[in-house]
Parts: structure tokens; sequence; C-alpha cells
């Protein structure tokens, strides 16, 4: 029965990788479309709000304040609301920044919660309720807006009453700080160029991002509000509104600068909490998507989408049913050929993306190996992120540490904020030697087919562990 439980594996990880020929098919057949909207009256720009939800982020809270400042819009009708939560001096350099602003005429107010009730889900309700903004632009404490972003985000929203959101494009203030950086903007550009662009010019759900978006206020009222029940909140809401009848609008043209993590640990933990919640909406919102009137495609695209960090926990289960599989008389290479044909989706698929944004794009698509090696050595602390989801609701939310990391400039070894290694690094370690084991017991057995999949696990387990033991232990 092995052979037949490691085909089904491989061919449930298949489509996950074929999905990826897909959305690169929709994009090339629809990268063509653009939305033109009717420009706004200079009388007529609607009442803003811009929320900055932040927690304990005392390096670029400035950044961010400054960002959110200098946005182009009439400032009578702009207001922005830094929701702090902190606990440390954060509190104090975003009075002082909002201060300036105010007497500058901005109005930029600090909401300080005492409890941290429902993280940011609840950070952001709570600002809901102190505004009367027909708007709310969403920006995490990582990012620094272009000044004419709301100039190019509002007007789609007054031109089509029954768009609900607004996502744009998340670019990078410091990909080429490193490797591990320069990795993490191949897989965000795939996504924002390539997926959502695909998805949602095709008419499949797509799911806010978190952040560098806009959203109608009626839209998040009527579909149920920001709630903490699940870690990713942005996914829940974005989807709830869409089988609510919202529609949303994805503009890649327009793009939001963001930091990347530089440090392993800081990685790990911004992919655990997003597996953690994307299959906790899994399992919320499963039901009301079968049961919407949604088109079959429409819903079987919006399942594999949402239950996509199930591909880590298999790629484990795949793992350890390897070294059992080799050591049996006739193991053979027939199994891994769907796996490798599928594998080749996500490659083409960064590949476009790269091409599409940037002219040396045949230099940047060199670090797909690294991205490959580090998507693999992730795969304990997201399993283990995604068992969670599985078993529970909610959670706590364990922030992205940022530094003001911009370009190849900054440095963040030294930082209070700075992640000490979790548990996590001992699962690493113990699968980089099962994996070695593995190759080990390929080689005996002539099976030199298989080691170029069981290598990717060696090095991946051993460049997340060693980088995050490494990295913890260096100042």
């Amino acid at each position: 029965m092995l052979p037949v439980f490691y085909g089904f594996l491989v061919f449930w990880l298949s489509l996950y990788g074929f999905q990826s020929f897909v959305l690169t098919y929709l994009y090339f057949r629809h990268r063509s479309e653009r939305s033109q909207d009717a420009p706004v009256d200079a009388g007529n720009w609607p009442h803003v709000a811009v929320q900055l939800p932040v927690y304990n982020e005392r390096h670029v809270v400035a950044r961010l304040i400054d960002a959110a400042a200098a946005l182009d819009y009439p400032p009578d009708r702009l207001e922005i609301q830094v929701l702090d939560d902190s606990t440390d001096d954060t509190t104090g350099l975003a009075e002082a920044r909002a201060a300036y602003h105010r007497a500058n005429g901005v109005n930029v107010q600090v909401l300080h919660r005492p409890v941290r009730e429902g993280f940011k889900a609840g950070a952001l309700a709570w600002g809901l309720t102190r505004t009367d903004a027909e708007y709310l632009a969403v920006f995490d404490a990582d990012f620094r807006p272009h000044p004419d972003f709301l100039r190019r985000t509002i007007p789609p929203l007054v031109a089509k009453p029954g768009v609900g959101i607004v996502q744009t494009r998340w670019s990078h203030l410091n990909e080429v700080y490193s490797s591990l950086t320069r990795a993490q903007s191949l897989a965000l550009d795939g996504h924002f160029v390539v997926e959502q662009t695909g998805r949602n010019r095709a008419g499949l759900l797509i799911n806010f991002n978190g952040s560098g978006g806009v959203w109608r206020r009626t839209c998040i009222e009527s579909a149920g509000g920001w709630q903490a029940d699940t870690m990713t909140e942005d996914m829940d809401l974005s989807y709830r509104a869409q089988l609510a009848g919202w529609h949303s609008l994805y503009l890649p043209d327009v793009d939001a600068p963001a930091e990347l993590p530089p440090q392993m640990e800081a990685f790990k933990r911004q992919q655990a909490r997003w597996a953690q919640g994307s299959v906790q909406c899994l399992r919320k919102l499963s039901g009301p998507i079968l049961r919407s009137q949604l088109t079959g495609v429409q819903k079987a695209m919006a399942l594999v989408h949402i239950s996509s960090y199930l591909t880590h926990p298999l790629m484990i289960v795949l793992l350890l049913a390897s070294l059992p599989l080799l050591l049996q008389p006739g193991a053979t290479h027939a199994l891994f050929i769907g796996l490798s044909l599928a594998s080749l989706g996500p490659p083409l698929l960064f590949i476009v993306a790269q091409s599409v944004l940037y002219p040396d794009w045949r230099k940047r698509v060199l670090y797909f190996p690294m991205l490959a090696v580090v998507g693999a050595g992730i795969t304990w602390s997201t399993s283990r992120a995604v068992w969670q989801g599985l078993t529970q609701w909610g959670g706590t939310f364990r922030r992205t540490p940022k530094f003001r990391l911009e370009g190849r400039r900054g440095q963040w070894s030294g930082s209070v904020y700075r992640l000490l290694p979790d548990r996590a690094v001992w699962g690493e370690l113990a699968l980089l030697l099962y994996a070695m084991l593995a190759v080990w017991v390929a080689w005996v057995h002539g099976n030199f087919g298989v080691i170029p999949f069981l290598m990717l696990y060696v090095c991946g387990f051993a460049l997340v562990a060693g980088s995050s033991l490494l990295q913890g232990a260096r100042r």
C-alpha cells in the first residue's frame, strides 16, 4: 500500500503545482485588460481614513506616519489613524510625529489601546468606530506608500459602486539586501503580478493582502466586519465580502513599497502566521463557498487558493514516506514524474512576473534556487502552524519585526526586536538527518533520479536551521 499512498501524496501536491500553469494562462489571456474609470471632480473627493495598525514598531513608525502624511489628497477629507497597541517607546515616537504633522495641517491621530484585544483585526475594527469615513486605506508598519496612492485607488471605488475592495501590488524597499530578501521578492512578485491579476480578471475570488489596499466602509460592515477568529483577518473578510456579492478590483500598475524580513526566523514567523490563518479560513469558509452561487470553477479555484499551505505538511509526509519506499524492492521513479512536471509551474510563473516588472529579469530569476531551498526548509515550521490552524481558532498574533531597511542600508542584528530561534529548529535538524539518510539509501540502491528531490530537503533544512541558529546568536 505504500506506493499507492505515496502516489496519492504526489497527485495531491501536483494539483497545486498545475494551478500555477492555470494562473499563468489566465494572466496572459487577460493581461491587456485595463480598468477605465472616470476622474473624480475636484470638489467630490470622498472622505478617506488611512488606518495604520502598529505594535512595537520603534524603527519604522516615523517613516510610516511621514509617508501617510505625504499622501496627495484634499486635507479636509483625509484623516490618518495610527492604531497603536504598543507597549514600548513606539507610542511616544508616534505621538511626536503626529504632533509635527498636525502642526502642518495634516489630521493625524494616535489612537492607543491599552489592551491588544483581537490583535490587528481588533485594532482595525476599533478604528472603524472612531471615524465616519466612506473609504478606509490600510497600511502595515513596514509600508511606505507613494504620495499618489489615494489619487489612483479612490476613483475606481467611486466609479464602481459594486466594488468593495481595491488591492494594489506590493513592491520592495530592500529586495537587494540579501539573498533571502531576493528570494522573497521573487515569490511576492509572482503572487502580485501573475496570480492576483489572473484571478481577478478571470472572475475568480482574490484575497485582500492585509495592506496596500482600500475598503469601502459599507462593504466591511455588510460582510460582517473584521473578525479575529483567524490569523489572516484580511483573507477572511475579503472572501466573506465577495461571497456577499461585493466585487474586488486588483490594480497591478499601482504599487505600495514595503520592507521584506531580513532574518530567517522573522520570515518563518510570517509564513507560519499566514499558514495558520489560511487553514483557519479554509475551515471557516469552505461551507459558505460550496453553498454559494459561484460557478464550479470559481469554487474549485477558491478552495485550492485558501488551502495552498497544506502543501507544506504534504511535503513533510512525502519526505517521511520516501525512505521506507526506497527500502522496498523495485522502488520506481515513476511516482516522481507527475510531481516533477507540476513543479515546473511555479518557476514559469515567477519568470513571467520578473520579465514583466524588470529589464534585468534574467539576473533576478537566478535566485529561484534559493527560493526553492528556503521553501523546502520552512515546511516544518509552517506544518506546525497548519496543525494549529486545523485544531484551534484564533491564536496569538506574533508580529513580524521590521528594522527600517532600504536597499542595502540598515542593520537588524543589534535590534531588541531580533528574534531568537524557536523550538522548530530542532524539528528542522531532525528532518535534515532523516533526509540525509534517505539520500544515502537512494545512492546505495541506485535510485539516483530521486536524489535531487531529496537534496532539496537536505539543503533546505540545513539552510533554514543553520540561518536561524547563526542569526539568533549574532549581534
